[in-house]
C-alpha cells in the first residue's frame, strides 16, 4: 500500500443525525452515523488503520460532502446506485471478501449470515464478526444481513436502528432472488419477509 499523507475525519449533522467519513484523497476508510457528534467521530477512529496519521476537519472536501450525502441517502432508505472507492487493502482477505458480497445486496432485500457464508466461504459466525466490525456502514449494508429464519440477528447500533433501516427500505418486492457474488450465488429475500416475522412476535 502506498504511503498515505493524512486521513481526514469529517462529521456533519443532518436533521439531528451525525454522519461521518474518514477519507484520504478519493478513498473512503470509514463511514459512520450516530445521534451524537462524539460517537460518530469515535466510530470512525475505531475503523481507521492504527498506524496512519489523522486529523479532524471542521470542513470537508467536495468528495467528503458527496460521501456524506450518499450515507445520508442510504440511511433514509434510498437506492443511490452511486459508487465510492472503499480503502480495503489494509483489511484481511476474508473480511474484504465478505464486505464485497454484502455490498451487492440491493436495497429492499436481505440475506442471512449463513447464506453469505455459503457464497463466500467460512461460517455464519465468521460473517457476523466481519459485520460487527464493518468500517463502511451503511455503504456496506450490514443492516441487510439478518439471522437464520429471517430474524433480525445482531446489530452494533442496536436492533431498533436495524429495524428502522429495513422499514425504510421496503419496496414491495415479493420474490426472492439470487445475485452473483465471488463466482457463486447469494440468495436474497424481500425486506418484507423480515418485517412480517417481527410483526408476528
Amino acid at each position: 500500500m502506498e504511503a498515505l499523507k493524512m486521513i481526514e475525519l469529517y462529521v456533519r449533522s443532518f436533521g439531528g443525525i451525525w454522519f461521518g467519513v474518514a477519507y484520504e484523497d478519493q478513498q473512503v476508510f470509514a463511514t459512520s452515523f450516530a445521534g451524537e457528534e462524539k460517537k460518530a467521530l469515535r466510530d470512525l477512529l475505531t475503523c481507521i488503520p492504527f498506524n496512519v496519521a489523522f486529523q479532524v476537519s471542521s470542513a470537508g472536501s467536495a468528495f467528503a460532502e458527496s460521501v456524506l450525502s450518499l450515507v445520508k441517502g442510504i440511511y433514509e432508505g434510498k437506492d443511490s446506485g452511486e459508487y465510492v472507492a472503499l480503502a480495503t487493502e489494509h483489511l484481511p482477505s476474508y473480511t474484504r471478501k465478505v464486505l464485497r458480497a454484502v455490498l451487492l445486496i440491493p436495497v429492499g432485500y436481505v440475506s442471512t449470515y449463513g447464506l453469505v457464508a455459503d457464497a463466500v466461504g467460512g461460517g455464519a459466525r465468521a460473517v457476523g464478526n466481519v459485520m460487527a466490525a464493518n468500517p463502511f456502514a451503511p455503504i456496506v449494508p450490514c443492516h441487510r444481513v439478518v439471522g437464520a429464519g429471517l430474524g433480525l440477528g445482531g446489530y452494533g447500533g442496536g436492533l431498533d436502528v436495524k429495524h428502522g433501516f429495513l422499514a425504510r427500505e421496503k419496496h414491495g418486492y415479493t420474490e426472492k432472488r439470487e445475485i452473483p457474488v465471488e463466482g457463486g450465488k447469494l440468495q436474497v429475500f424481500p425486506v418484507e419477509s423480515v418485517l412480517r416475522k417481527l410483526k408476528q412476535k
